[in-house]
């Protein structure tokens, strides 16, 4: 029981979160780490004792808490990088692409950047493309192969790995395919597996890897050969995965009319902008990649900060009916505007009876655009590192606000402590009939 929960809430945080970037605000040094796992111990030690009800999504809140957390704080540690003064946070420089379906961009440099980042041109050629090996369409609901074990060998560049698996009396072609396409997902070398279906309800088994692109001397990601036996050289030429329909190739593109490529379509350039390539540039039309005037800036920067807060109230509503904690989550990250109410009001930004916030860019333009604009700064800052804390416990226990049953109160100051206690969020062993 305990086993089918954990699926529901991997399988719901993969397919949310799982195609997330990971930002390199999620890396953290060892000092952060201990103060985290401190903080945790701390948190747990006078925490009571409950069991969690397995009732209203209470995972999923789980998770979307966790996760709408860490982006807030990611967002806020990159508008803190530089620190010199109250504007820098703000003042972060934002790249900007005059082809956006093309060319995405994101400016990765540190603080506020210089004036000497150069700005450039690029036309993209080709996308980098993976590996996929397309199998044979075979029959739902028959069996083509025989009862008996199997095996298959894929080598990559770097290793070989044999698989094996069984086919049973009772197996169709259909259920075969699934046991293999879980066996190549849950194999953690670099392989996303998945079924096609035809209208004559038939499906294939496709293989494609997750990295892209080719080194030199390469000519693809991974290659399939038959086990040994006669059995499983038979079943390969039934299951047709040896099959590559799809090669690996690099990116192409011309950076400044200079030819250049890469294994991934995503890429940095000089440190400074982060690069991601999206589709095929129409001839001897290159996308301009720059910045955004100062003003424009910092009013992205300040909407990318409010959108992350807002979502985190929106995620809380969602969830009314069902968690009665979301009331509580409400609360506690929609009391943070509503302290900065009365300011938020002179410089654009405005604040409902939930605590969540409308931009009004004309006026936040005006107010960042002052020639001495130091007193809106201080007070979006002080909103910056007050949403901060308040995402921070919202991450280390993001199980206080869903519903529960209390079974004791633990003997105040007399506790020890209790570091796996989060654990009921990591592994998510929640009890069903609680």
């Amino acid at each position: 029981m305990a086993t089918a929960i954990m699926d529901n809430a991997y399988n719901y945080f993969l397919t949310t979160y799982g195609k997330q970037t990971v930002s390199r605000y999620d890396a953290h040094k060892k000092s952060e780490l201990r103060n985290t796992y401190n903080n945790i111990v701390k948190i747990n030690k006078e925490s009571p004792l409950y069991k969690i009800k397995k009732s209203g999504d209470v995972d999923k809140f789980a998770i979307d808490i966790k996760e709408n957390a860490r982006n807030i704080k990611n967002i806020i540690a990159s508008l803190s990088e530089g620190g010199s003064g109250i504007e820098s946070a703000f003042r972060k420089k934002v790249a900007v692409s005059s082809q956006p379906d093309i060319v995405d961009v994101n400016y990765i440099g540190q603080g506020a950047g210089t004036d000497d980042d150069t700005s450039f041109s690029i036309e993209v050629k080709q996308l980098a493309a993976a590996q996929s090996n397309l199998g044979n369409y075979l029959k739902d609901n028959q069996l083509d192969i025989l009862p008996g074990s199997y095996s298959f060998d894929l080598t990559t560049n770097t290793n070989s790995y044999e698989f094996q698996y069984n086919v049973n009396p009772t197996d169709t072609n259909r259920s075969v395919l699934e046991k293999l396409a879980r066996l190549a997902n849950s194999s953690g070398i670099g392989l996303n597996a998945e079924l096609l279906t035809d209208e004559q309800n038939q499906s294939a088994l496709k293989i494609s890897s997750k990295q892209t692109g080719l080194s030199d001397g390469e000519t693809e990601q991974f290659h399939i050969v038959a086990g040994g036996s006669n059995l499983s050289i038979s079943a390969m030429h039934t299951l047709g995965i040896d099959q590559i329909a799809k090669k690996a190739h690099n990116s192409s593109f011309l950076l400044n009319g200079n030819e250049r490529s890469s294994y991934s379509n995503t890429f940095t350039v000089n440190n400074v902008f982060e690069l991601n390539l999206k589709g095929i540039s129409a001839d001897d039309e290159p996308a301009q990649i720059g910045y955004k005037p100062n003003v424009d800036a910092v009013i992205d920067n300040i909407d990318t900060l409010v959108s992350s807060y807002n979502k985190m109230i929106e995620t809380a509503d969602s969830y009314a009916d069902r968690q009665q904690g979301s009331k509580r989550l409400i609360a506690d990250i929609g009391n943070v505007a509503k302290g900065f109410s009365a300011g938020f009001s002179r410089i654009g930004l405005a604040v409902d009876s939930q605590g969540a916030i409308t931009i009004d860019r004309d006026l936040l333009s005006e107010a960042v655009g002052e020639e001495d604009p130091t007193e809106s700064f201080q007070i979006l800052n002080q909103f910056k590192d007050s949403l901060s804390q308040r995402a921070e416990n919202a991450s280390l226990d993001p199980m206080k606000y869903v519903n529960k049953v209390l079974i004791a109160y633990k003997n105040p100051g007399h506790n020890f402590a209790t570091p796996y206690f989060t654990s009921i969020y990591s592994g998510m062993m929640l009890d069903r009939y609680c």
